[in-house]
């Protein structure tokens, strides 16, 4: 039986379960507790340092007859690993060549994540651990060359350490060689097997076991997360990302299950992460399409250990339990503030409800006790702004994607030699994300629909609108390096998005409407090569169909066209939602592009229960074609390549760390709200902040001082405080700042310590004057409620080099008189200005909104 590394010195028990805090659903998004890795490209030091790198002479005793004697593969991090993305690199390799319906291809590699340690040798006992291949997550495709079985030919000779799961020869029947997978939970029921000593396995009616040890209840095509096949360029080198996979994403790998030492300390249960190198034939076989789990091939492997971090949070018994709703941008930093917070003397267990920010502050704004907001935009509201805004964190929203390259027919041959190989770059500019969100390729819509409203009369006459972005002339000159291809698919025709109400769909649409050009194309006219908006989309109510204007900006993105591909007498009719579905979150966004899922529909199910359209795999490496709107620390966690954006200085910029700060530096304040900024791409700080990432979105935790519960308010204050000081501390350990933030500016800090001091002790309320007689002078109008008054100072040019730099707020420009009072307030001024938000009687009592 394969072993489960124990952790720790002496004896050792397992957590039964894993406490969690509760969790509430809120738009259908649900908060997973974890923390995040950032691309390789951008690594920062915390997840370098992880980093290891294996190679066949160090590991396999025969190297000198593997595949590929040379192989060195590095992993982009090995600790304090999540449910995350994982992006494996290798030199050493030979120039592959990609699967067909015959065979698995040749020259790749087979990525996969395995649980428990393979027994040991009792003739060697201190060599080093190694997986066994019963507790990999392999198989789920069930193609040749990545199943968990095969059928002997008569020229395979059995391995010695395969005879164990292979069933002889009988009649016309080959010898059949099945490897079990042993699930994480221990359980002798948990075996999916087939074949047993040698024998294959019998009911008590006397029939064969036909157990499928491919697709099972712990993984199968839609859910497995190994990579089948991975390929090498001409140079031998190459690199692939893999989804890792946790205890809460799969139990039958049980990967970070909480482990309690003798000391009470807690840790993950390890797993391993296993490479497979695949030739040009399998032993007997003239191609690949036997099981990488078969010994021949298993014993070339190559492995190495990660470690979990415990899944879930284990909080103190009897913590006070505390709501916080809204922003989904800042979910993995209170995920992993998590565990500090609610371990901490007295502290309490916060619970991330994400949701619409709008009502999160709507309902934030009373005297009922109600959650902490967290949002990017000040209140919109006819009641008056009692909300004290702490700023919390710096993040962003970010378009994701992951398209492999396969060159058409035309293209030279530096081109083919890339075939199948990622683009790791992409330029967009407002217009094209205009086009992405508005459905206005033709390969977005429907194929089997009337198409007419966007100029498509047939395939001889498809008119001026690309089918996808990668046909679009606009596109490719902007991106030369995707000329000459010939990739299609309906998730490179739109972006996936998520459902729901949002401010990143606000500074989406934000970004796009302060673009002249693509102002211009939503209204109706024409780019220069022809290509029209989609008229559903309109922003001029004399083109659109419906005789309405569709408003922008807006905090969410309709699928406006009425658009249906009729039932054809068997399958159902297809609109436009069904065609291109929503995704869950920004979150889910990230995910679905690191395991190239388009959501692409497929073929019509007639024997499912209802009947209905088909799932479509997701695509391996060398065949993703997907573009996703995800949020930076989603996109960071999933290692997911991101687009550069053309900024409002003209120039494009990827999110990083150095770019968001540019664009908190570019950040102005929000009209009626001084407490409130935001990256506004028509202000002459952002017009002159080069290096400004143009979707950098500020968190703001917001509550009213005028909160009737001290205890509540006060254990927001204690949440501010650690997401402002020990939270903005980065790196991949549980209480600190995940990738995809950039760290607070110094201007901030002091802004939200003063917002915390005033939650936790507000002052007492400054009773009405008394009533004056008609004749006397009318009292002063009182200040504006819920604002900051920073000091005033002299405007002068922006300043946003992109360098990561203690305060992050820009000098002062006429467009943003208070940007350096923001800057350099001290709590003593900030705190004045909330408390002067607190001195007007008679404020509205609030209903308390249900989230």
């Amino acid at each position: 039986m394969p072993n489960r590394p124990a952790a720790g010195a002496g004896r050792t028990r397992l957590i039964s379960g894993i406490t969690g805090v509760s969790t509430m659903l809120v738009v259908g998004a649900l908060l997973t507790i974890g923390g995040v890795v950032i691309p390789a490209q951008t690594a920062d030091a915390a997840v370098a340092s992880t980093a290891a790198t294996i190679s066949a002479t160090q590991q396999d005793p025969d190297w000198g007859n593997a595949p590929f004697p040379d192989l060195a593969v590095t992993v982009s991090q090995t600790k304090n690993l999540v449910g995350q993305g994982l992006v494996v690199s290798w030199t050493g390799g030979k120039k592959s060549t990609p699967p067909s319906g015959q065979t698995g291809g040749e020259n790749f590699l087979q990525i996969m994540q395995c649980w428990g340690d393979a027994p040991k040798d009792e003739k060697n006992p201190d060599a080093p651990a190694e997986p066994d291949r019963t507790t990999c997550q392999y198989g789920g495709y069930n193609t040749p060359g990545t199943s968990r079985d095969s059928n002997r030919g008569d020229g395979n000779v059995v391995a010695e350490a395969d005879k164990n799961y292979t069933a002889p020869k009988e009649g016309l029947s080959s010898a059949y060689t099945s490897i079990p997978f042993r699930a994480a939970t221990g359980k002798p029921e948990d075996i999916v097997e087939n074949v047993r000593d040698g024998h294959r396995l019998f009911k008590d009616d006397g029939t064969v076991v036909t157990t499928d040890v491919n697709n099972n209840k712990y993984f199968g095509p839609y859910t497995t997360n190994e990579v089948s096949w991975a390929g090498t360029g001409s140079d031998g080198t190459g690199s692939a990302k893999i989804e890792l996979q946790t205890v809460v994403q799969s139990e039958g790998l049980g990967c970070g299950t909480p482990i309690e030492a003798e000391d009470g300390s807690v840790s993950g249960s390890s797993c391993w992460l296993v490479v497979i190198p695949r030739g040009t034939a399998d032993q007997g076989e003239a191609g690949i399409v036997q099981s990488g789990l078969l010994w021949d091939t298993w014993k070339h492997k190559l492995a190495i250990k990660l470690d979990f971090r415990p899944a879930g949070v284990r909080c103190a018994i009897g913590a006070s339990e505390r709501l916080v709703a809204g922003s989904e941008l800042a979910a993995d930093a209170v995920a992993s503030w998590q565990p500090s917070l609610c371990t901490a003397d007295g502290g309490s267990v916060y619970t991330l409800l994400t949701g619409t920010e709008a009502d999160a502050a709507l309902a934030a704004n009373g005297t009922e006790t109600a959650p902490l907001a967290l949002t990017s935009r000040a209140l919109v509201s006819d009641q008056a702004d009692t909300l004290a805004y702490a700023p919390i964190a710096v993040a962003g929203v970010a378009i994701s994607f992951a398209v492999d390259r396969e060159p058409a027919d035309s293209a030279d041959q530096s081109s083919k030699d890339k075939a199948r190989m990622p683009f790791t770059s992409l330029n967009l500019n407002p217009r094209l994300v205009a086009k992405l969100l508005t459905n206005s390729y033709l390969d977005s819509l429907p194929y089997g629909a009337n198409r007419k409203h966007v100029k498509y009369e047939s395939a001889a006459s498809p008119g001026h609108n690309a089918r996808n972005i990668t046909y679009d002339p606009e596109f490719l000159a902007i991106n030369p390096e995707w000329k000459n291809q010939a990739l299609v698919s309906p998730s490179l025709g739109d972006l996936l998005l998520p459902q729901g109400r949002s401010d990143g769909a606000t500074a989406l649409w934000t970004y796009v409407a302060s673009d002249p050009a693509a102002s211009e194309f939503l209204a109706g006219k024409p780019d220069e090569y022809g290509m029209v908006v989609n008229p559903y989309s309109s922003t001029d109510a004399g083109s659109n169909p419906t005789g309405t204007a569709l408003e922008v900006p807006r905090d969410d993105f309709p699928k406006a066209d009425p658009i249906e591909q009729p039932a054809d007498g068997v399958a159902a009719p297809v609109n436009l939602v069904t065609w291109r579905p929503y995704t869950n979150n920004f979150e889910s966004g990230g995910n679905l592009v690191l395991n190239g899922n388009g959501q692409v529909l497929g073929g019509w199910d007639p024997t499912s229960v209802p009947q209905k359209y088909s799932k479509t795999a997701r695509s391996l490496p060398g065949v993703q074609r997907v573009l996703g709107l995800t949020d930076t620390s989603a996109a960071a966690k999933y290692q997911v390549f991101t687009a550069a954006l053309l900024n409002p200085a003209g120039e494009y910029v990827t999110p990083t760390i150095e770019s968001m700060t540019a664009g908190a530096a570019a950040m102005t304040a929000s009209a009626g709200q001084s407490q409130v900024y935001g990256f506004d791409p028509q202000s002459a700080a952002a017009l002159g902040a080069k290096t400004a990432y143009p979707l950098t979105l500020p968190v703001y935790a917001a509550a009213s001082p005028t909160m009737a519960d001290d205890d509540v308010r006060a254990s927001y204050a204690d949440f501010i405080r650690y997401a402002v000081t020990d939270g903005q501390r980065r790196g991949t350990e549980a209480g600190q700042l995940p990738e995809g933030y950039a760290p607070i500016p110094a201007g901030w800090k002091a802004q939200a310590l003063a917002a915390a001091a005033v939650l936790e002790s507000p002052p007492a309320p400054v009773a009405a004057p008394a009533p004056t007689p008609p004749a006397a002078v009318a009292p002063a109008k009182p200040a504006a409620v819920g604002t900051l008054a920073p000091v005033p100072v002299a405007p002068a040019p922006p300043t946003a080099t992109g360098e990561a730099v203690l305060a992050l707020a820009g000098k002062a420009t006429p467009d943003d008189p208070a940007a350096a009072a923001l800057q350099n307030a001290v709590p003593g001024s900030v705190l004045a200005g909330l408390l002067s938000a607190l001195l007007v009687p008679g404020i509205t009592r609030m209903k308390r909104k249900r989230l």
